[in-house]
């Protein structure tokens, strides 16, 4: 499958694989910025002007945008992480001309007053859903609490207080800053063509500014440690993060990490589904790891009854040592490496989960990665190659949060959130 790159006077990069066998075509753009690049009086804004690239733009209103990616079948959506907002489609490739004239398009919003207020009392309801989710609640909190003073640990949706707080000159002032053409990568995969799409492109996008964009903090970060218990007496169970440091994304020990974390955490046959979860400890418990702009991390999560917290931390403790001083087998990597060799293969079949992975893999690296070369990579992956890792990010060295129902855990008080 072939692969484009073009980058235009204005800075926008563009990026695409051709592949004539497929029926559709996905496209996204991908904007350089999201949680870790707000200052904490902009906390929230990357989400917040996500939904508002969606209230209408001075050729388009609000309906107008859901219509128009209506009429062509679009599936569209966007989403907001720590590092990055993405706008994306996939579609028929006779209607990616359509497809990019609203991209493009919402991508330049009117952000309107009217439109402001109003979307941000939908922001604050979301945030109440989520504190009613304890899952999303403890891993948000256990980033934070891992990260410290680092901006990954940046809430997404920001806080009640931030989002209420803000501007609509303040996110006019964002967007300006980080919507600039130079922090915009647009990515596309399937049946189009490289020609016409570049066309299409220019002829969109070539007035948008240009500006000085930068990311502070691209440092590795070794977590703050110790264990943290948040006491929230309505949660039914406990939920149990240890966070570990883990290379960064642009770093060749991100094949080894991810392929420990599934032989340690995999949702079936992992060392913690044996410890915890079969024999009926815990409800579950898995482990993942998440490559980020700089700074890498591990994630190891549990749920369970309150009375068994205790036990099942000592357990995950004990697996997380035990394969930090022994490692894994060969026949616990051989099976981990095939669960990922197919997860890569099975992505790469549909444009949209090429489209997703050429522009993460040029984000973080500038390189492109075609699907052999990365299966290649992850097969290679050896026994010393885990060894390397587990040394340089050693994944016991954790920092561990609790929350639930709990006020006291092995001599913790807790901290009521």
């Amino acid at each position: 499958m072939p692969f484009h790159s073009h980058t235009l006077p204005n800075g926008l990069q563009l990026i695409g694989e051709t592949s004539p066998a497929a029926r559709s075509v996905a496209v996204g753009f991908f904007v350089r910025t999201g949680a870790r690049d707000e200052t904490p009086a902009e906390s929230g804004v990357s989400h917040f002007l996500e939904h508002m690239m969606f209230k209408g733009t001075p050729r388009r209103t609000a309906l107008d945008v859901n219509l128009d990616f209506d009429r062509i079948g679009a599936n569209y959506n966007a989403y907001t992480s720590e590092e990055n907002t993405v706008y994306y489609a996939a579609l028929l490739p006779e209607y990616l001309p359509r497809g990019i004239d609203i991209l493009a398009d919402i991508l330049r919003p009117s952000l309107r007053d009217d439109d402001f207020d109003m979307e941000k009392k939908v922001i604050l309801e979301e945030i109440d859903m989520y504190e009613d989710q304890p899952g999303s609640v403890a891993g948000d909190r256990a980033r934070r609490l891992y990260y410290g003073s680092h901006p990954l640990g940046n809430s997404v949706l920001g806080t009640k207080e931030s989002v209420g707080a803000l501007t609509r000159d303040q996110m006019h002032a964002y967007f300006g800053r980080r919507y600039a053409a130079n922090n915009i990568i647009v990515s596309v995969a399937g049946n189009f063509d490289w020609v016409a799409f570049v066309k299409l492109v220019t002829d969109a996008c070539a007035g948008w500014n240009t500006d000085s964009v930068d990311r502070d903090h691209r440092t590795e970060w070794p977590g703050a440690g110790g264990t943290h218990l948040l006491t929230r007496a309505k949660v039914q169970q406990e939920y149990v993060m240890f966070m570990s440091a883990g290379p960064p994304a642009h770093s060749k020990l991100r094949y080894a990490a991810d392929t420990l974390a599934l032989a340690v955490g995999d949702d079936s046959g992992s060392r913690l589904y044996w410890a915890l979860v079969d024999p009926g400890h815990a409800d579950s418990a898995d482990c993942s790891y998440v490559e980020n702009d700089g700074s890498g991390a591990v994630y190891v999560s549990l749920s369970c009854e309150p009375e068994h917290t205790a036990d099942n931390i000592a357990r995950a403790t004990d697996v997380l040592k035990g394969v930090q001083s022994g490692g894994i087998t060969k026949a616990e990597l051989q099976q981990a490496k095939s669960k990922i060799l197919s997860r890569v293969v099975r992505g790469s079949e549909r444009p949209m989960g090429r489209m997703q992975a050429i522009a993460a893999a040029w984000s973080y690296t500038g390189e492109y990665r075609d699907v052999d070369t990365e299966l290649a990579n992850f097969d290679a992956v050896s026994l010393a190659d885990v060894r390397a890792y587990l040394d340089a990010y050693p994944i016991d060295h954790t920092t561990t949060v609790a929350f639930g129902p709990l006020t006291e855990l092995n001599g913790t008080k807790g901290q009521v959130v």
